[in-house]
């Protein structure tokens, strides 16, 4: 009887939680709703009763001249860029580290660990005015590659944390069976366990993608030339010459624009995204 109640107070406690999911699911597919349609409108609809009619039809155009004229194009391209650059460096920079870290005992190791667990409370406004000075001195602002550097150095720590627990969780039978072959740990780590790790790997792809890709503060500070430009300060810079243009439709078409990417990126890997959580939580 006991028991009984127990779960049925469980299963009432569940489904109230339910309740403000529900609310944000429905607030989000709202809020996301009113700009996709806002992107097929003119603007003059757009602050009107009638945006949902579209007695203008649907102005496709919106998105050809946002891509061409407000130089969207440009922004994606350079933020497409930087996010693929970025994220395939920390993968080969951090995973190795990872595995050996987590597999090996050395000297130091505990101490390396706990330097990446560290770096994780920097916050990266204690560190942009001495890297903006030392960029200045080298004359490195709007530099493509800068930015492609502080990027990987930033996620790099994290990167790490996040993989140790995924090598620490594979059998050492992979590598005994490797090195009785005749295999080299180099060859072993990057033919065997580095594919082991793919759940790990691509969570952290998917999460260092969608934070690059929305970056804000270190491109403003270092990436404000118009032809260097990522999508997170090209449409800071749009939202504020509408004051002049008011071509609020093309606006909501270049934030479709940017959207898609990490939209399609999550809807395609969301399998993957669960099951790499899951397989870093469960001993293998």
């Amino acid at each position: 009887m006991n028991r009984d109640k127990l779960f049925s107070r469980y299963t009432i406690m569940s489904h109230i939680g339910y309740i403000p999911v529900g609310l944000w699911v429905i607030f989000t597919f709202i809020l996301v709703g009113w700009v996709f349609f806002a992107s097929f409108s003119t603007t003059s609809e757009i602050f009107s009763d009638h945006m949902f009619e579209f007695r203008s039809g649907f102005n496709f155009d919106n998105y050809v001249r946002a891509w061409n004229a407000q130089r969207v194009s440009v922004f994606f391209m350079n933020s497409l860029l930087y996010t693929v650059v970025s994220c395939t460096a920390i993968i080969l920079i951090a995973s190795p580290a990872a595995y050996v870290l987590s597999r090996y005992r050395f000297p130091g190791n505990t101490l390396i660990q706990n330097m990446f667990a560290a770096a994780l409370g920097i916050p990266a406004i204690m560190i942009v005015l001495p890297l903006f000075g030392i960029a200045t001195s080298f004359r490195l602002t709007n530099n493509r590659w800068v930015l492609m550097f502080l990027y990987t150095a930033m996620y790099v720590p994290f990167a790490v944390f996040f993989l140790l627990a995924f090598f620490r969780n594979l059998s050492f039978t992979y590598e005994e069976a490797a090195s009785i072959d005749g295999c080299p740990p180099i060859k072993t780590f990057w033919v065997i366990m580095f594919p082991l790790a793919q759940p790990g790997l691509v969570i952290l792809t998917v999460f260092n993608f969608i934070t690059i890709w929305n970056e804000f503060f270190m491109s403003l500070i270092f990436a404000n030339r118009p032809n260097v430009r990522p999508v997170a300060v090209g449409l800071f810079n749009l939202i504020q010459s509408m004051r002049y243009t008011g071509d609020w439709a093309g606006l909501f078409a270049s934030v479709v624009i940017v959207f898609l990417p990490t939209f399609f990126l999550y809807l395609f890997l969301s399998d993957k995204i669960i099951k790499g959580v899951t397989a870093g939580a469960i001993k293998g």
